[in-house]
């Protein structure tokens, strides 16, 4: 590469991921300008909701974003129920756009240029990366990191997708104008299909489908007759949103001085609801491995950082598509409510902890 790099790293993606990059790399001293095409603060169909370890992952990038607390997950299937407290404090339910706008807002006080533009094409040697925009603009820097997000253009064009071997599974989510019922997250178990409802502030809540059948979300409503009584006398407060196919999968999270961090990097499922968590999680190690000008490091970091989130929510999808496991989950969870809250406070607390 000719030339001084006009940066030390390039974020392509302005998602929490590639915003959190960002941050760590201030902080660590580097160099950073982040590119992403969409100005205005991005929504996405997700949970919303945040475990105690992903809010002090904020805390420490200082970003305390608005919301309701949640005290732990509820399992719910007919007329059975099983509910785990979270054992290092709340977690909080929060809107996308809230969090989204938290943490440009610090990028922005950090004085992190954003620029409004995508990554078309990158080349990269031995000395840095060269990164043409979509608009024509070419930047030099010593590293490249990709946080473009589920269905990552990076990803693919350096070879690293990896077609998914597994039953696909989609997510629909809408919010809802009325006030929460609880404070924790409720996951209501039906034959192919989970619904997650999320307070996410003091009038208003996010229910979220996950399912690998292609129904609307009004026709999925319809297996979860009383959640959708306890709704029909309320004003859905935005439209549905989608995502998906949910699981992605990467051969590799490095090439060269391309690194995937995020949903870019391979994501298993929203089962567990770690996704921001192992986010903030990969966006620290990312710049450790950097700032060490030690790229492959990363791979490793990634692994041991994501091991617990693939084997347990790679397991728990892959058990709960057999019928008589999924119909036997919140029966199993109701009963053996030690085991139960064990595993939810093992993915609360922080990524790496």
């Amino acid at each position: 590469m000719t030339g001084a790099p006009d940066v030390d790293l390039v974020v392509a993606g302005g998602g929490p991921a590639g915003l959190a990059t960002a941050l760590h790399a201030v902080r660590a001293g580097l160099s950073v300008r982040v590119v992403e095409p969409r100005p205005a603060v991005i929504d996405k169909a997700c949970g919303e909701g945040l475990m105690p370890g992903a809010l002090a992952a904020l805390a420490g990038l200082g970003v305390d974003p608005s919301g309701h607390p949640l005290h732990g997950i509820a399992y719910r299937a007919g007329g059975r129920w099983a509910a785990a407290d979270f054992a290092a404090g709340p977690g909080r339910g929060v809107r996308r756009t809230v969090l989204h706008a938290g943490l440009r807002d610090a990028v922005d006080r950090a004085g992190v240029e954003v620029v409004a533009d995508r990554v078309r094409s990158v080349a990269q040697d031995a000395d840095g990366v060269r990164v043409r925009l979509a608009g024509g603009e070419a930047l030099r820097a010593r590293y490249l990191v990709a946080a473009d997000g589920l269905h990552s253009p990076l990803r693919r064009s350096l070879g690293l997708d990896v077609t998914a071997r597994r039953r696909a599974r989609y997510g629909l989510r809408q919010h809802h104008a009325l006030a929460p019922w609880t404070s924790h997250v409720e996951v209501h178990w039906a034959a192919d299909a989970e619904v997650y409802v999320t307070p996410v502030a003091g009038d208003l809540v996010g229910v979220a489908v996950l399912s690998s059948s292609r129904r609307t979300y009004d026709e999925h409503l319809a297996a979860f007759p009383a959640l959708r009584e306890r709704l029909a006398a309320t004003t859905p407060a935005n439209d549905v949103r989608g995502a998906g196919p949910l699981r992605q999968e990467a051969r590799r999270r490095v090439a060269g001085r391309v690194l995937l961090v995020g949903d870019a990097a391979g994501y298993v499922d929203a089962l567990t609801g770690e996704g921001v968590s192992l986010a903030l999680g990969q966006a620290a190690a990312v710049v450790t491995a950097i700032g060490a000008d030690d790229p492959q490091s990363y791979e490793q970091a990634w692994t041991s950082l994501t091991r617990r989130y693939r084997w347990l929510t790679g397991g728990l999808v892959a058990a709960t598509a057999l019928r008589p496991v999924r119909r036997a989950v919140v029966p199993a969870a109701s009963a053996l409510p030690s085991v139960f809250s064990l595993a939810v406070n093992a993915l609360a607390r922080p990524v790496g902890g």
